[in-house]
């Protein structure tokens, strides 16, 4: 398989996982998800989820099993975030590998395709979903409130660096919007 094709979300929300929808997954027939942790649920300098995390997560619970993998090995950090949200987690992930994204989904007891890996990175979240086969959701990093830091340095090479492999990063709500009113594009 070809670096673009690694690299090429199944989904790129281009908005905060806040807006992936139960109606998104049930379109993609989702019935799990493995979500990164940091700067995808919380900014890196934060270990409080908010409440809209948490109503989000609740929203979710009756339908899709949820685990946190992270590759963050802080366990007082990670713990504390998983407990607030009452779920699941991995840490030390070391993302792109597979290993620890195995371990989840198999205690998910789900097939690999019926589980999305959503996460803020290319070549780390997306890539390692990739690799196992699962649907993967590209989302915009959550961002510090108290900070004026609207850009990632690192993942914004990352995105450079894909689009010149081939990569498409077009937002779901734009296809969606192209779909409905071709004449728009």
């Amino acid at each position: 398989m070809s670096w673009g094709k690694l690299l090429q979300p199944d989904l790129i929300l281009g908005d905060s996982i806040l807006n992936l929808t139960s109606e998104i997954l049930q379109q993609h027939n989702i019935r799990g998800l493995v979500l990164d942790v940091d700067e995808t649920l919380v900014p890196i300098s934060m270990s409080e989820t908010s409440p809209e995390l948490q109503q989000w997560i609740q929203s979710l619970s009756p339908s899709i099993q949820v685990w946190l993998v992270s590759n963050n090995i802080s366990q007082m950090r990670i713990s504390r975030i998983a407990k607030s949200l009452n779920l699941p987690y991995i840490l030390g992930a070391r993302k792109p590998s597979r290993r620890k994204l195995r371990q989840a989904v198999d205690s998910m007891g789900l097939p690999f395709e019926q589980v999305a890996m959503v996460g803020d990175r290319l070549f780390t979240d997306v890539l390692a979903g990739n690799r196992l086969g699962m649907f993967t959701i590209l989302v915009e990093p959550m961002v510090n409130p108290a900070k004026i830091q609207n850009r990632y340095l690192l993942r914004d090479i990352e995105v450079w660096f894909s689009q010149i492999l081939g990569v498409s990063l077009i937002p779901w709500q734009q296809i969606q919007q192209n779909i409905t009113d071709p004449d728009r594009s």
